[in-house]
């Protein structure tokens, strides 16, 4: 449901969409804020593959942002890339009198190339961190602001800590890769610390995952979440919208429309539906051609991709929660305690309860 509440996201343009303000635009709108915009720099992608990116000049960056808060409060404010030091330190008192700020510093791009320079790093420490309500931020980031290595979950933890040391209320560190095969994120809020991980580690480090999550995280937040209810309702659209998504080329554009609607159809429906044929109904299509969707596009059946949501999320609640197998068992929707155990001992090789003591996750 849209709403008038404005989110204002400030952030670098891609042409292309699949990430910067563009993208942001999409995620707080169809999560229903009402999207402002502050952009702060250009980037033009070659044929090659190569980019480049052109930084506006400050006082355009600062006019934006002097006329948009001013006319439009926003409840929110998510900020992203921001190249130019003397622009942050002049954004910072703009920004300064809202008192949710989202800061997901653009760093390093997703394919690991640094984006900022040295005295940028400086400013984002000095300006940025300190106004934080929530500093989302990777490992490698980290490692460039601090000039510290992270091999380890108490790594993170001291990471997180000197992070809060600086002012941030909330501290997001993700694309820990201390557990092989997993890609491991810690939220660290008042002193307390919860480790996350999946082992969809392609999907949760796809270009543009971490600025639509903290944009999601924003809307969330102006609307009156707290910060872990907030990243858990951020984080339960992103899954489905972009985690699970598939490119839609034009040939096929068809499958790739209908398996991301039956990923959204998943993460909405997934507590007491698992079988194929509802939601194949949901789609008005039948439960053969859907197999065929399933298979164009990622390679499986219906089946294996509503299994697999489901043992993601019985992980997540096994290394999260406190909640007993039964409890995890009914909030997934599975009619008894044994038919879950089976159904994950299936796929894991072991019950949930040797899961679960074998996790070497902490809260």
């Amino acid at each position: 449901m849209k709403s008038d509440t404005p989110i204002l996201s400030i952030t670098g343009s891609d042409g292309f969409g699949e990430t910067g303000i563009q993208s942001d635009i999409q995620t707080i709108s169809e999560l229903g804020g009402h999207p402002l915009s502050i952009i702060t720099s250009v980037s033009v992608e070659k044929g090659d593959g190569s980019r480049r990116i052109f930084d506006l000049p400050v006082e355009i960056v600062t006019e934006q942002a002097q006329s948009i808060i001013e006319k439009a409060k926003p409840k929110a404010i998510k900020i992203g890339l921001i190249r130019d030091d003397q622009a942050i330190r002049r954004l910072r008192n703009e920004v300064i009198a809202c008192k949710t700020i989202v800061c997901d510093p653009g760093i390093i791009s997703s394919d690991g190339i640094p984006l900022v320079r040295k005295e940028t790093l400086e400013a984002i420490k000095k300006h940025l961190i300190p106004i934080s309500t929530l500093l989302i931020i990777k490992c490698e980031e980290a490692k460039l602001l601090l000039g510290k290595e992270i091999f380890t979950d108490d790594d993170m933890v001291a990471t997180a800590e000197a992070f809060s040391d600086m002012g941030a209320e909330a501290i997001m560190l993700r694309g820990g890769h201390q557990t092989e095969g997993r890609i491991t994120t810690l939220l660290y809020h008042k002193g307390r610390k919860r480790f996350f991980s999946s082992h969809n580690m392609d999907g949760w480090q796809k270009h543009g995952v971490s600025g639509a999550l903290s944009s999601a995280i924003a809307v969330r937040l102006a609307l009156g979440d707290d910060i872990p209810t907030a990243i858990r309702n951020a984080h339960d659209y992103i899954h489905s919208q972009v985690v699970y998504a598939v490119p839609s080329p034009d040939k096929a554009y068809r499958n790739a429309d209908l398996y991301n609607q039956l990923m959204s159809l998943i993460s909405e429906h997934y507590r007491h539906a698992h079988d194929v044929a509802y939601y194949a109904d949901q789609l008005s299509i039948t439960p053969r051609y859907l197999s065929q969707v399933t298979n164009k596009a990622v390679g499986k059946t219906p089946k294996q991709v509503i299994d697999n949501y489901l043992i993601q999320e019985s992980i997540q609640l096994l290394e999260t929660s406190r909640l007993t197998i039964q409890e995890v068992a009914d909030k997934l929707g599975f009619t008894s305690q044994a038919m879950f155990c089976k159904f994950f001992r299936h796929y894991e090789k072991v019950s949930p309860s040797q899961f679960r003591k074998s996790s070497s996750l902490c809260f």
